[in-house]
């Protein structure tokens, strides 16, 4: 079983894991404004940095590790419970 959130920008709205949030204080994810373009997310990986765009699934592995997901590759993947 795994956490997960969907990346979405709601000006005014919160509702990100207390998990996502502890990462961006600790620098493991970055939130990148791109002016007019929409917004994307910086994880800092043991692979690299990856990027997450909106709408793309933000997995916390069993350890505890944070990495991006394609919505299709998500939905072929995993079941919510």
């Amino acid at each position: 079983m795994i956490e997960a959130y969907r990346f979405a920008y709601k000006a005014g709205v919160d509702d990100r894991p207390e998990w996502l949030l502890e990462a961006v204080r600790m620098g493991v994810v970055e939130f990148i404004p791109h002016g007019q373009k929409p917004p994307s997310l910086a994880i800092h990986t043991l692979e690299g940095t990856m990027t997450a765009a909106i709408g793309d699934w933000i997995i916390k592995g069993v350890r505890g590790e944070l990495y991006p997901c394609n919505p299709d590759i998500f939905d072929a993947t995993y079941e919510a419970v």
